[in-house]
């Protein structure tokens, strides 16, 4: 198996570890990058899925869970969970032997899913090479892990690494606020994520219909249950030229949250489009809506509200994490308090009255898209990072061999 392999005075050598593929498109573009600036990536994953597909030209190991992917469907959910876990140590062990053998620069971490085994595993990578985490979500798995076991260590794990990266302003101060000293924190912003052309036309205009669309993973922190309230309190008059749509993956049961909308009137005007969708079909589908609807609870950075950015519509979303940071309520849509319904329904109503008024909005919402940080910059930012900590790292393992009692003569 081929590895990061360090090269004296050559590029960079950096293992890019993300087990799950929790962020394809984050890692493909951050390596891709960091591949442009002089630097040699690797990202370790599980296998692709029939359904899934890599943007990046980085080279890819499927190193993580290739008994339990095989077996994906094929057993009960709890089953392939627990064997997941099993697998996931004995998978961090077999990495820490591989980077033992292949000696990368850095070791760069963007997700640890299984802190109470990560814990352990990462301070024996660290006599190899500077650990690097991203924390994604300072509020661990969102506050909804699918199991209890990912809960257990999950604030105890920033401890085991080097240094960390945050995406917001904001998710630094959460670190900071929870003991962790800001000197060993970088904030490193998420870069635009733009999609492959469009496989489906664009249908915006094809009906009278105004479409709320919540696009992406379907999760408890992100709200489905509010928007259901909000939108079945909307005057009768818009409720009747509004749909909402719901699109992607659940992972979390639907049932219940369809017989809600059920007992409040609004199943014909709920639409539930439950599916991993293609990269290629992301544009399309953007282009149907009227407005987007983030109303997450909580949230550090959202992959989709960097993807949505670019596609010019107005939002109404939760003010919390990157749309507190990105957005300004009244000029790109409406930010309102995480979890108050009634804020939520007035901002969809405000919105779906006057589409003049939310196209301006949309249109300030491409301006955002065009200012975000690049992802060259981003690489730099990276580089700067990596090469601060390799640095340290040496001047650490001098003193330690010097620190070290000779031998006595014979």
């Amino acid at each position: 198996m081929n590895g990061p392999r360090r090269v004296p005075g050559g590029p960079l050598e950096v293992a890019v570890i993300d087990p799950s593929l929790f962020t394809i498109p984050y890692d493909d573009a951050l390596c891709d990058a960091l591949a442009a600036a002089d630097c040699r990536p690797t990202l370790f994953g599980r296998q692709l899925r029939e359904s899934e597909r890599r943007a990046g030209r980085a080279p890819f190991e499927p190193f993580f869970y290739r008994f339990v992917e095989r077996r994906v469907g094929a057993a009960p959910v709890r089953a392939l969970r627990l064997a997941k876990g099993i697998e996931h140590a004995a998978d961090m062990l077999r990495l820490r032997r591989l980077l033992a053998r292949c000696v990368p620069d850095v070791i760069h971490f963007q997700w640890a899913p299984l802190p109470l085994i990560d814990r352990h595993v990462v301070p024996a990578m660290r006599r190899i090479a500077p650990t690097v985490l991203t924390v994604h979500d300072t509020t661990p798995f969102n506050g909804s892990p699918n199991e209890k076991l990912q809960a257990i260590g999950a604030a105890a794990i920033y401890h085991a690494f080097d240094h960390l990266v945050v995406l917001t302003e904001g998710g630094k101060a959460h670190l900071v606020a929870r003991g962790i000293p800001a000197e060993t924190i970088s904030v490193i912003p998420h870069g635009p994520l733009e999609m492959p052309p469009r496989s489906i036309e664009a249908r915006a205009g094809a009906t009278e219909e105004r479409i709320v669309l919540a696009f992406g993973k379907i999760k408890p922190y992100k709200g489905v249950d509010l928007l259901i309230e909000a939108f079945a309190q909307l005057p009768a008059a818009l409720k009747a030229r509004a749909r909402l749509h719901f699109v992607g993956e659940p992972f979390m049961a639907i049932e219940p949250l369809q017989a809600r909308a059920a007992a409040l009137g609004i199943a014909d005007r709920v639409c539930w489009d439950l599916r991993y969708v293609r990269d290629e079909e992301i544009g399309g589908i953007i282009d149907t809506a009227a407005l987007l609807a983030f109303p997450y609870r909580q949230i550090d950075m959202s992959g989709v509200l960097m993807v949505a950015l670019g596609y010019g519509k107005p939002i109404v979303a939760s003010a919390v994490g990157a749309f507190a940071e990105l957005l300004r309520d009244g000029e790109h849509g409406r930010l309102v308090p995480p979890g108050d319904v009634a804020a939520l329904r007035d901002a969809l109503a405000e919105l779906l009255a006057d589409p003049v008024r939310a196209a301006a909005m949309g249109e300030n919402v491409r301006r955002i898209g065009n200012m975000l940080t690049s992802w060259s910059d981003i690489a730099e930012m990276t580089l700067a990072m990596y090469r601060m900590l390799i640095e340290r790292h040496r001047g650490e393992a001098q003193a330690a061999r010097q620190s070290r009692p000779r031998s006595a003569a014979v």
